[in-house]
């Protein structure tokens, strides 16, 4: 352990990785009577390798049994220290890497980064950038400004509407998307479906869009922006989140943004990323890659750190996994979350388009309707419906 803790004092590293690796070792220090214990075999000669390495020490090897209730938070913020190092690192390659190395990249992790999901929820929204908001039923507008609720049928979004940037926590923002989403709608109008998106594309869209706070108490925050507008363009636009701003800003090599920063953000980040190698140069050689290119300003998001257990902290994981409601009536199922109407007829009109649903079956639509606007699934509804007409 001695040997790996000690390891990147001769490592050429820069400016930035030096003072990362000052601060971990202070930190790991603190519990280093605890690391000692530990056996290492491996030792990587490269930073990145040695971030996870430690990593890997601080969360699965260590004995959490011989730490005092003190130290535990010291391993916590080790960790957090080393996870926000790599994304830091992953993210520093972006500046250099040519296009094929970001696509191998991003194969290799397929697993952690559950890609195929995350790529299910662009592929849903696709269709849905020349929508307006207000004419979006309520679950279709929450998957596109990036917030989760249990309403969302997994059926129907078979992906966590949070990747790419969660704004669960911008309450204002959904309370005014909410009552006055066709002041968003005027916002992103200003950006163009294709095409080039100009510096003055993007000031009219910030205008309009601190505009729609006018009507009320709320302060306009940049990050929910980033959201809509990587939706809208995401080979244009890269989403921010609060969480992963300094690793992203690090990378960059810019001064941290602020929640208000809308005018650093265009320079800072949309240009900064567009004028990258792999950005500017990127050509599909296979399908996949062609999936990657058309939202190429959303790759980033691939580039912080994921694991093995990134994949079931997904919302739609959760959903998928949850307890099933009991019929008891004793309260111990889980609550049934109700639709409007207009919400459970979008969603079944939907599934009954289907070319395998049969005609008898499409006839119980009203039927269905109903149950699917009390909370069932729709899924769960129409095999219900299968199951009892045969």
């Amino acid at each position: 352990m001695k040997k790996l803790l000690i390891s990147p004092s001769n490592m050429a590293l820069g400016e930035q990785e030096s003072q990362i690796y000052q601060n971990i070792l202070k930190q790991a220090t603190e519990i280093s009577l605890n690391l000692m214990a530990v056996k290492v075999e491996n030792h990587p000669e490269d930073f990145l390798g040695w971030c996870y390495e430690l990593l890997d020490v601080a969360k699965n090897r260590i004995n959490f049994e011989l730490l005092d209730d003190h130290q535990l938070p010291i391993v916590k913020k080790l960790q957090d220290m080393l996870i926000s190092a790599i994304s830091f690192l992953q993210l520093k390659t972006l500046r250099i890497a040519p296009w094929p190395m970001i696509c191998e990249f991003i194969r290799q992790r397929e697993s952690e980064l559950a890609l195929e999901e995350q790529l299910k929820l662009i592929d849903y929204l696709a269709p849905l950038r020349a929508t307006p908001l207000q004419d979006m039923i309520n679950e279709d507008r929450l998957a596109f400004s990036g917030k989760h609720t249990a309403s969302l049928d997994t059926s129907v979004y078979q992906f966590d509407v949070e990747w790419f940037a969660s704004t669960k926590s911008a309450k204002g923002f959904h309370q005014l998307l909410a009552d006055l989403p066709g002041e968003f709608d005027t916002a992103l109008a200003h950006i163009p479906l294709e095409g080039e998106v100009t510096q003055q594309h993007y000031q009219e869209f910030v205008l309009a869009y601190l505009m729609a706070f006018s009507h009320s108490d709320e302060k306009p925050t940049l990050a929910p922006a980033t959201r809509l507008l990587a939706m809208r363009r995401p080979d244009v636009f890269t989403p921010l989140v609060n969480s992963k701003l300094d690793a992203l800003c690090q990378a960059l090599g810019i001064a941290k943004l602020t929640n208000r920063d809308f005018e650093r953000y265009w320079q800072d980040i949309v240009v900064a990323i567009n004028k990258m190698p792999w950005f500017a140069t990127g050509n599909a050689a296979d399908e996949s890659e062609a999936r990657l290119l058309a939202i190429k300003a959303l790759l980033p998001c691939f580039f912080f750190y994921a694991d093995k257990d990134t994949p079931q902290s997904s919302n739609y994981f959760k959903l998928l996994n949850k307890p099933k409601r009991t019929s008891s009536g004793s309260g111990s199922g889980t609550r049934t979350t109700r639709r409007s109407k207009e919400s459970a007829e979008t969603l079944v009109d939907r599934a009954l388009s289907d070319d395998s649903i049969p005609e008898h079956i499409r006839a119980k639509r009203d039927s269905i309707i109903a149950e699917v606007e009390k909370g069932r699934s729709v899924d769960e509804t129409i095999s219900l419906m299968r199951a009892i007409f045969g």
